[in-house]
């Protein structure tokens, strides 16, 4: 038996329920504090699907509503799965693509906040938008998902601290910094450095962000950035959907001494369910790939049935390996252990990916990692913590301190002339 089906095996014949049974743990948990999701890319699906023409989709159930993408991928969200996943709260990832140029990305965006807030308010009674702490409490507690929105790369400003605060008008709560490629002004996890971090205009931008109360969010940008992000911070940042690189040496996770800096900020790493982050075998079986499809490119050149055939016939002798949610608990692990239990939360970037991990493919997934955290001694309180207490927290400092400096005079910057 393998270690997944040795898993939903130990599900399926756990003691009955008791004060200290996981699965009570785990049930008790989400009822008390919901999850509180940092990064889910629904918008990039209305768009690419649907043109952001949404009278006619529905979101009760999408696991056969509309045309599939180029990969023929079902969608991870719905009604039906964030409840059966007991999501409460959810940061919709506004991003765009980062080629475009940055005043095509700015359109875009603005486009994307469009159809996110048309989405919540096509269903009042199952979304709300919150554009503070006390607007998710409010939605938690009257049932609904509390709507946030998140800018995910610096691109979709412009290089202009005006457009970031018009931006925070319209509704958005962070900004991750970068995406996979490097701004003017701070560089990417994804790519060769230009600037060893921030340059003075990214410390602009982060300053003017936590006065303003936006979130400054350190998923996808490298050591570097993240480092002179926590030197300007006086806020708590956040990682919206990272894992740690001490499990895994993805360039997207997050080295521990950057982790040991969270304690000191107040921040939070929201974990990441994406495999290739999670999984050092995935992680290899990627790259591999990656390289088998250049080798056959350059041998196959101008022919891509060549490439496409050799390609297939490499994983057939290949299998892709599997990264399961004992996977995703494994990195909760690290991140407790290195930065403690108070800088824990869930980041799945479900609509992102292919799929989520064994056991955690979509949205629902979420109560059989509480139950598996349980089972590894999580208290009631630290399962609390990660669902959305502590990422409760973050909101509420950050927007104590905008408070503290409402009276701040903008950051100006010149315009070209």
């Amino acid at each position: 038996m393998n270690r997944i089906a040795f898993a939903f095996g130990v599900l399926a014949l756990g003691a009955p329920a008791t004060a200290q049974d996981p699965e009570a743990v785990a049930e008790a948990a989400l009822r008390a504090a919901p999850v509180w999701d940092g990064h889910n890319d629904v918008p990039i699906q209305l768009r690419e699907r649907f043109g952001n023409v949404i009278a006619d989709f529905d979101f009760e159930d999408t696991t056969d509503t509309g045309p599939t993408d180029a990969q023929g991928r079902v969608m991870h969200t719905d009604f039906a799965r964030l409840a059966e996943g007991r999501v409460g709260a959810q940061f919709w990832s506004v991003y765009v693509d980062n080629a475009l140029a940055e005043p095509q990305a700015v359109v875009q965006t603005l486009e994307q906040i469009d159809v996110t807030r048309r989405l919540i308010a096509r269903y009042p009674d199952r979304l709300a938008l919150a554009l503070s702490a006390d607007d998710v409490q409010r939605a938690m507690d009257r049932g609904q998902v509390a709507s946030l929105i998140g800018m995910e790369g610096g691109h979709s400003i412009a290089g202009s601290l005006a457009v970031l605060r018009q931006m925070y008008a319209l509704g958005a709560r962070y900004m991750t910094l970068t995406h996979s490629k490097n701004l003017a002004w701070a560089d990417s996890a994804s790519v060769d450095p230009q600037h060893a971090g921030l340059t003075e205009f990214g410390v602009q931008v982060v300053r003017e962000m936590q006065r303003l109360g936006m979130l400054v969010d350190l998923s996808h940008v490298s050591p570097e950035t993240m480092n002179d992000a926590l030197d300007v911070a006086r806020a708590p940042v956040i990682f919206s959907h990272s894992g740690a690189r001490g499990v895994v040496d993805h360039s997207r996770n997050v080295p521990d001494d950057v982790l040991r800096r969270l304690r000191d900020n107040g921040g939070i790493v929201m974990a990441v369910a994406l495999p290739s982050y999670l999984s050092e075998t995935v992680r290899h079986w990627n790259a591999a790939r990656a390289g088998e499809d250049a080798r056959l490119k350059a041998l196959w050149q101008g022919q891509p049935d060549g490439t496409k055939a050799g390609l297939l016939e490499w994983e057939g002798r290949n299998p892709k390996p599997v990264a399961s949610f004992l996977d995703l608990a494994a990195q909760i692990d690290h991140i407790r252990e290195v930065a403690g239990i108070d800088h824990i939360g869930l980041g799945g970037d479900y609509d992102g990916m292919d799929s989520g991990p064994a056991g955690m493919e979509d949205v629902s997934g979420y109560p059989v990692l509480f139950r598996e955290l349980a089972r590894r001694g999580y208290s009631q309180a630290d399962l609390e913590k990660i669902s959305s207490r502590n990422m409760m927290r973050v909101l509420r400092t950050a927007e104590a301190y905008a408070a503290q400096h409402s009276s701040d005079p903008p950051i100006e910057t010149p315009v070209p002339k």
